[in-house]
């Protein structure tokens, strides 16, 4: 089982328009971050979590055409923007995309982008809407699903597992709960949010993510949806041994 970033960013990307990187290093390639995604793959079989508005570029830095199933964590337009895109993967693919969300979430989907759910003007349905559950088998991969507080509303956090790995990824939350300690107790890597240093208002921090981390057994862990004071060279340089800094195109296999 594999695991791509396919992008690491925060809502706004680093660098921000206006070509504003922060204190982030723009001669550093692990810098530039498009919008929150990541790509779990297994025996042929991939799935993607989150359509962010960068998805078409980060398909193709991955030479992908081809995609098997597609998860949304929540409603946010970070994480579904992209969707318009899914219709140039269900032409290769040949038939509308699977598309797992909480049914709460497809609603609002299904509202934003009707002609991609319904078809429209003789075009077909790019989407085959199918709501999460807290646990069942997408293609070969199992998958579990847990509600995580993000400020006012719920995300997903998701755990993939191939029979003897498992792959955390929580992104887009405001409390690391006891629910979650439970839900991500043992996992063998986490991709896991740290916006920032200081305290957001519906996202973690980063000393809320590493007592976290703690908390479900000190896993390896990648961090993800950082924004343009998270210099990818200083964070990497003051992280405890096992957790690194994610960058676009980063790829594990357990």
């Amino acid at each position: 089982m594999k695991v791509r970033i396919l992008g690491c960013g925060t809502s706004s990307g680093v660098p921000r328009i206006g070509n504003d990187w922060g204190q982030c290093d723009p001669d550093n390639p692990r810098n530039l971050r498009s919008r929150a995604s990541i790509m779990i793959s297994l025996g042929g079989y991939r799935l993607i979590v989150d359509t962010s508005p960068d998805m078409r570029l980060q398909l193709l830095d991955a030479g992908i055409g081809e995609v098997d199933g597609v998860i949304w964590t929540h409603e946010h337009a970070d994480h579904t923007h992209g969707l318009d895109d899914l219709r140039q993967i269900m032409h290769l693919r040949g038939s509308a995309v699977p598309a797992y969300a909480r049914a709460h979430v497809l609603d609002i989907l299904k509202w934003r982008f009707t002609y991609a759910f319904a078809g429209n003007a003789g075009y077909p349905a790019s989407v085959d809407p199918i709501e999460l559950a807290d646990h069942q088998w997408i293609g070969p991969i199992e998958v579990s699903a847990l509600e995580m507080p993000h400020g006012p509303i719920k995300a997903s956090g998701l755990i993939f597992s191939d029979g003897a790995h498992k792959i955390g990824y929580a992104t887009d939350f405001s409390r690391f709960t006891d629910e979650m300690v439970d839900f991500f107790q043992g996992v063998d890597l986490f991709v896991i949010d740290a916006l920032r240093r200081y305290p957001h208002p519906t996202h973690p921090h980063l000393a809320m993510t590493l007592e976290g981390l703690a908390k479900v057994g000190q896993p390896r862990a990648i961090i993800t949806h950082m924004d343009n004071t998270m210099d990818y060279d200083d964070l990497a340089g003051e992280l405890p041994d096992g957790v690194e800094p994610g960058y676009d195109g980063l790829e594990v296999e357990l």
